[in-house]
């Protein structure tokens, strides 16, 4: 997959992108980086890409020819995408959808933004990752390029990985242990030690369900649950299977019956 960044910063890019199994991911060319700087495309001396806008305001504006220019450079073959926090929010299914192309294209804003003449011509889709406002894209490009580059075939080193990271299908992944057992007097969910996979198993779906309750109700809103089979679960649970996790069973069996409750 080629990822294409059009940045009057690519080094901020280039950067964040060269460490762990993102990192890996492009030395081993299962991706490729496209770094496009406007500035040299600019047309006078100074290499301007900048100006001031039209009926006042704070900041300067990205002129629009440089960023075409850059843009035509690259005719690219893919979507392409301007960061902006007015746009869309990105999150995990985009990152699973985008990692279907063979090439997308991301600018990066600086200053006030750019001239929307730039945007509208070219009809550019705005994608956003978050209700907050940073001094450039460089850094939400980064996110996304290392959220889509995960979901590539043999970027990580177990293929489970990515299919079963959080909001795989729409719910939290639930929390992990490690060795030793016993650490300054927590245990492990007991149900992870049992060497039983169909029990290990069904204990990691339906935790899923709680955590995500728990963490970010939002998620579960367009879900459909068997709330009663899931009370039934939890009720005969033990505690400390769920105490590792942060549940209190009481509280959690509370919840699932107000869920049941409003169908």
């Amino acid at each position: 997959m080629r990822f294409n960044v059009i940045s009057l910063m690519p080094e901020m890019v280039e950067t964040a992108l060269q460490f762990g199994v993102v990192g890996g991911a492009f030395k081993k060319g299962l991706c490729e980086l496209s770094l496009i700087n406007p500035r040299d495309f600019a047309e006078d001396n100074h290499k301007t890409v900048d100006d001031r806008p039209f009926g006042g305001g704070d900041g300067m504006l990205m002129m629009a020819e440089p960023l075409q220019k850059s843009l035509d450079s690259l005719t690219p073959s893919g979507p392409t995408y301007f960061l902006s926090p007015q746009g869309r929010r990105f999150d995990d299914s985009m990152a699973r959808e985008w990692s279907q192309d063979d090439e997308i294209t991301l600018i990066c804003g600086r200053y006030g933004g750019v001239d929307q003449r730039f945007l509208s011509h070219n009809k550019i889709t705005e994608v956003s990752i978050g209700d907050f406002v940073l001094s450039g894209g460089e850094l939400a490009a980064a996110v996304i390029i290392d959220s889509v580059t995960r979901q590539i075939p043999g970027v990580l080193g177990h293929a489970a990985s990515a299919v079963d990271d959080s909001f795989k299908g729409g719910l939290l992944e639930i929390p992990h242990f490690t060795r030793p057992q016993l650490w300054n007097d927590l245990g492990v969910p007991p149900l992870l030690l049992c060497g039983d996979h169909r029990k290990i198993h069904e204990f990691k779906q339906n935790m899923g369900v709680l955590v995500t309750l728990q963490k970010r109700p939002d998620l579960l809103t367009a879900r459909s649950q068997d709330w009663a089979a899931l009370i039934q679960y939890v009720s005969k649970l033990s505690e400390d299977n769920l105490v590792p996790l942060g549940l209190q069973k009481g509280e959690i069996l509370l919840q699932l019956k107000e869920r049941e409750d409003n169908g």
